[in-house]
């Protein structure tokens, strides 16, 4: 159970910036307006378009040093994106990109959770569904908690109708909101120590 300010850092790309979503809240701020929490909470979106886990590694824990406060309960969100794939970055090295920002949060105390990188092309269907389950077994082995976005959204009729309506790679308000769901239903209120309050 936290104590006074909830302060949370979330790294990533444009989908941690909700790029793309209308509303201009992506899964980020739908979920914040979801957290009911007893002490003010403080959302950080620390977001780099197209950015790959190594570029990722590199700046996070310069960036969010920053922003933590030995007087706030600080929590860091890894939100991954589809970049490695992009960049052809082996499956190896995304797995130890993540290991390290993981191990590095725990030196720093500051409690994870990890969202999974959802489904954009169909022609990197079978890689992103691997790099997703890399992801998820990494944060399973370090007792993280790990949102699937991809499994439930692969062939999810609404998320696919969502890429469609716009650039085939960013989601729009439905997507965002599924998103959203995805990650209120995995652990959130558990790992904030808050009770689940959703319906």
């Amino acid at each position: 159970m936290h104590v006074g300010e909830l302060r949370l850092a979330v790294i990533g790309d444009e989908l941690a910036a909700g790029a793309g979503d209308p509303k201009a809240l992506g899964w980020v701020g739908r979920v914040s307006a979801r957290t009911l929490t007893p002490d003010p909470m403080t959302v950080l979106t620390l977001a780099v378009p197209g950015e790959t886990t190594t570029a990722l590694g590199a700046r996070w824990e310069q960036e969010v040093a920053r922003r933590t406060s030995p007087e706030a309960d600080n929590r860091l969100v890894v939100a991954l994106g589809r970049a490695d794939i992009a960049a052809d970055l082996s499956l190896a090295r995304s797995r130890l990109n993540l290991a390290n920002i993981l191990d590095m949060a725990e030196q720093r105390r500051m409690p994870a959770f990890v969202v999974g990188p959802p489904p954009g092309s169909t022609a990197d269907g079978d890689r992103l569904a691997d790099l997703s389950a890399a992801f998820g077994d990494v944060a399973l082995r370090r007792r993280v908690p790990y949102v699937d976005m991809y499994t439930p959204l692969a062939a999810h009729e609404q998320w696919l109708g969502d890429l469609a309506a716009g650039d085939g790679l960013l989601p729009g308000q439905a997507g965002y909101g599924l998103m959203a769901w995805l990650v209120l239903h995995t652990g959130w209120h558990a790992w904030l120590g808050l009770p689940d309050d959703i319906a």
